[in-house]
C-alpha cells in the first residue's frame, strides 16, 4: 500500500503497475505527484501553476527588499 505524503491517506495505485514520469492523484487532498522512482517507489509533488506563481511574487517582494 502507498501512503500519500501529504495527507497520509491510502493512495489507490498498485506499486507494481506505475511507470516513472506517471502523474497520481490522492483522492483525499488532491495532490498530485509524480513517480520519480520505481524500486522503491517514490513519489514527488507536482506544485499547481497557482503556488508556482505565488512563490514567483514571493521572490520578486524579496528582491525589491535590497
Amino acid at each position: 500500500m502507498v501512503m500519500c505524503p501529504e495527507c497520509e491517506s491510502d493512495l489507490d495505485i498498485e506499486e507494481d503497475e506505475v511507470d516513472e514520469g506517471e502523474i497520481v492523484s490522492c483522492s483525499e487532498c488532491g495532490t498530485d505527484f509524480e513517480v520519480v522512482a520505481v524500486d522503491p517507489l517514490e513519489l514527488s509533488r507536482i506544485e499547481s501553476e497557482e503556488e508556482e506563481e505565488e512563490g514567483d511574487e514571493e521572490e520578486d517582494e524579496e528582491e525589491g527588499d535590497y
